[in-house]
């Protein structure tokens, strides 16, 4: 199985992301599980996934709060054997997360800006001027500063992010196969060129759990991925 790809598990609750990983079989080894799924089961399934079925688990909680919290919160989620887990990128939340996951295999990723905002969307929450584009390697920079094993960026950062002197893993969403609707991603790329740019792995879920074959979607992507 090829890790490359991150298969996002964006369906309602556990027995329907279980049903969609026994479609897709042995052509995917790695699942993402976010907060829509954490009330219906999210945590069960990654149980599930990772003992009985070998898939490594990407629990994307983007956990921001204060230090403390933070950490008590990563603690708890550490004793489920998950390989990646989301914090925000700010460096006191990828701090606080690291000490919670201290003693575990756990993977702290910061994440740095959405790939679903734009300029726009920045302004309306008040965020500092500036190109977006800086303002992400820049947050990526210092989220590995505070420890970070990796960061989440859009495909379009991922190049001047692994440039970067202590750049760990980079993930990336807003990934999409050429022709593929776009939905509510604005920063986009296609997988091939994701990985181009120096992404460790790829997000994708609604080209894959949308298609009439999903494991059809999903090898498409990784023969792409294979060149």
């Amino acid at each position: 199985m090829d890790d490359r790809l991150i298969v996002a598990l964006d369906v309602p609750n556990a027995v329907a992301g279980l049903e969609l990983a026994e479609r897709l079989g042995d052509a995917v080894g790695f699942y993402k599980i976010g907060l829509g799924m954490l009330t219906g089961g999210g945590l069960a399934l990654a149980q599930e996934l990772k003992a009985d079925h070998g898939k490594r688990i990407f629990l994307d909680m983007k956990l921001f709060d204060i230090g403390a919290t933070v950490e008590a919160a990563v603690r708890g989620l550490a004793r489920f054997d998950l390989d990646f887990l989301t914090v925000h990128g700010d460096p006191h939340v990828v701090r606080a997360a690291k000490e919670g996951a201290a003693g575990s295999a756990l993977k702290i990723l910061g994440v740095t800006i959405l790939t679903s905002l734009e300029r726009a969307d920045l302004d309306a929450g008040m965020i500092q001027p500036g190109e977006l584009h800086e303002i992400t390697v820049e947050r990526a920079a210092r989220a590995f500063e505070a420890g970070a094993d990796g960061i989440i960026c859009s495909p379009r950062e991922a190049a001047a992010i692994r440039a970067l002197p202590n750049a760990g893993l980079i993930v990336t969403p807003g990934v999409r196969p050429a022709g593929a609707a776009l939905g509510d991603q604005k920063r986009v790329e296609t997988p091939a060129s994701a990985i181009g740019a120096g992404a460790d792995h790829i997000v994708v879920g609604r080209p894959i759990w949308q298609a009439a074959d999903p494991r059809a979607a999903a090898q498409a992507i990784l023969a792409e991925l294979r060149g």
